[in-house]
């Protein structure tokens, strides 16, 4: 974050957002910057870079004034509580610091989904990312699990900030706009908000980072303990056995135009919520893709009797439908892959209202409480040869 600054330093500021001190001084004389009085405080260079970027956009001086007068830019000024992204190293100087090779360097920072400039103009925060990024190698950890590691938290952190502005935008920006807050004390009531909640969202993260940890070595450890016990169930480097279960709404694009779009993704919403909260423990949604849920678990005989179950809680329009595989699958940056899991796809896709519909492997999986009516065996889109599928029921029917 940058300090106070004297007016001579104005060549500084204009290096940093990339423009000129002559543009600077124009802008403050068009009144762009209102916070100006001499000193380039951190205030307003935060104005004078979000001047810049909309310039660049080829927004006018009467729309970023406009801008600027009603609010609609204050939400630039938290920008100053993060770290400064302002380049103190080169590529080389960077691999020369960390030991690590200028080409994985590019490939951890793009990995994790940073803009493709940070590559040639690394800042410090980068840079003590690299370090760290080499003590966890040093330490021995495969350069190929790694990398996937790098994937994995570089998605679901930008899904994580991508949601923090969002819904920060949606519930106290735009509050504060409909309230007709001026520009400057709008700006300031949202910095000292964001500046509370900011050092809360690191330690809140670790705590539930390390509960799931915890959660997961446990079934990790049962895994292990249960493949031990049938010598054949070894498999190859990157593959699981799991069970794969797809899950949407019946009828879900019908309904959208029938009710409207915030009122299906009201209920959409409702049903992932339900399928999060009633999942067995070894079970767990890996993605959503608008109605539609993939779930996958370890055990595919406490999964089928949750789908069974699932669908006697629900009676009411829109019901869902749900397609159910076991089978070896490639394990891959979070996410599961191959021939087993399409095949779930197109059970899934082959169901109707209200059935669990399930393959061969998951009815010898099974206990002995559920009923699998045979439907015979049909040929899914993309397959050459018939899956055999069944209806599974409750016996208690």
């Amino acid at each position: 974050m940058m300090g106070p600054m004297t007016p001579a330093s104005a060549a500084q500021v204009a290096r940093e957002i990339g423009t000129t001190p002559a543009t600077l001084r124009r802008w403050v004389a068009r009144g762009l910057i209102p916070q100006y009085d001499g000193i380039w405080t951190a205030d307003v260079v935060a104005h004078a870079r979000l001047i810049a970027r909309m310039r660049e956009r080829g927004h006018s001086f009467e729309q970023i004034r406009a801008a600027g007068d009603s609010g609609r830019l204050a939400f630039g000024y938290l920008s100053q509580l993060f770290p400064s992204a302002v380049a103190t190293h080169t590529l080389e100087q960077a691999a020369e610091e960390t030991g690590l090779e200028p080409a994985l360097i590019e490939r951890i920072l793009t990995t994790l989904g940073l803009p493709a400039t940070v590559v040639h103009q690394i800042s410090t925060s980068e840079l003590e990312l690299l370090r760290h990024s080499a003590a966890v190698l040093a330490a021995g950890l495969p350069l190929i699990a790694f990398l996937q590691l790098v994937r994995v938290h570089g998605q679901a952190l930008a899904q994580i900030a991508d949601a923090e502005v969002r819904l920060f935008h949606m519930y106290v920006h735009e509050p504060l706009m409909r309230e007709g807050v001026p520009g400057v004390e709008m700006a300031e009531e949202m910095r000292g908000l964001a500046s509370d909640l900011l050092p809360l969202i690191a330690p809140m993260m670790d705590l539930v980072h390390k509960r799931l940890l915890a959660h997961f070595v446990d079934q990790d450890v049962i895994g292990h303990m249960e493949a031990e016990l049938d010598p054949s169930d070894r498999l190859g480097l990157g593959q699981v056995r799991v069970a794969v279960a797809f899950a949407d709404l019946a009828g879900y694009t019908r309904m959208t135009e029938e009710l409207g779009d915030e009122h299906a993704v009201d209920i959409v919403e409702r049903f992932v919520a339900d399928v999060e909260h009633t999942l067995p423990d070894d079970a767990r949604i890996i993605k959503t893709i608008g109605d539609e849920a993939m779930v996958v678990a370890t055990d595919p005989a406490a999964l089928v009797d949750w789908a069974v179950g699932f669908q006697q809680l629900h009676r009411t329009r829109p019901l869902p439908r749900i397609g159910m595989h076991y089978g070896t699958v490639l394990y891959r940056d979070g996410d599961y892959y191959g021939r087993e899991v399409n095949q779930a796809a197109r059970v899934s896709a082959r169901s109707g209202a209200g059935e669990v519909l399930v393959t061969r492997p998951v009815v010898e999986a099974a206990g002995g409480h559920l009923d699998f009516e045979r439907i015979g065996e049909v040929r899914l889109k993309g397959f050459s040869e018939a899956t055999e599928l069944f209806v599974a029921s409750s016996t208690a029917r």
